[in-house]
């Protein structure tokens, strides 16, 4: 599933989160390492060394996201 948003998109899988931004960056992350902030509308991928996170523009994109997944 492709989930389009300000920054770029965001690619989802069974087991991988994919974040391509517009700049070019790429960033990847195994679903098991995913979390989210609800409040702040924020994707987080905690993986011990290595962390990012993505703002994303509405809470309906959050909810796609967290159904895509199967994340509570």
């Amino acid at each position: 599933m492709i989930i389009q948003f300000s920054a770029g998109k965001l690619i989802l899988s069974p087991f991988e989160v994919q974040v391509r931004l517009d700049n070019g960056c790429q960033l990847y992350a195994m679903v098991d390492d995913i979390k989210f902030h609800q409040d702040a509308l924020m994707l987080v991928a905690d993986a011990g060394a290595v962390r990012w996170n993505i703002k994303l523009d509405s809470n309906e994109q959050l909810q796609e996201i967290k159904d895509e997944l199967g994340i509570a």
